[in-house]
């Protein structure tokens, strides 16, 4: 018997789900997977550093500043200098990347829901340790 494909199937299956986020949007703003982290984050936090938003993201730095900069010029989120560093910018939910957050989470429920299909809460339990100890053993 052959070894199952893990990481082919990994990489395959976040693209796909990624994709399938993005065609959930709105007519005229669809939003790619990390910037609805992004807004999920700021939800719970409004006002982050961009490195704690690095951070809770699991995404390097440099990509964060990249993804946040496209998301202000879509008017979801503003950057603002940290009033105790002023070389650190902090990030802020917009009035319009708070109105994505309701479509945001019927996605995301209609995504777990796909995920869990067919499988019992056993099973699922299965992967979700499978997957945490993947993200363990990979973290630097």
């Amino acid at each position: 018997m052959s070894q199952p494909r893990f990481i082919f199937l990994l990489n395959s299956s976040q693209r796909r789900v990624q994709q399938w986020i993005a065609n959930q949007g709105q007519e005229g703003l669809q939003l790619t997977a990390p910037q609805a982290g992004v807004l999920f984050v700021l939800e719970r936090q409004d006002g982050q550093l961009m490195g704690e938003l690095a951070q809770q993201l699991d995404l390097v730095p440099s990509a964060v500043s990249g993804l946040v900069e496209r998301m202000q010029k879509l008017g979801l989120v503003e950057r603002k200098p940290c009033t105790v560093d002023g070389r650190a910018q902090r990030v802020w939910l917009t009035e319009q990347g708070r109105a994505q957050l309701p479509l945001l989470y019927r996605i995301t429920a209609q995504a777990q829901a796909k995920f869990s299909q067919g499988f019992s809460q056993e099973e699922l339990a299965v992967v979700e340790r499978w997957l945490k100890q993947v993200r363990q053993e990979f973290s630097e």
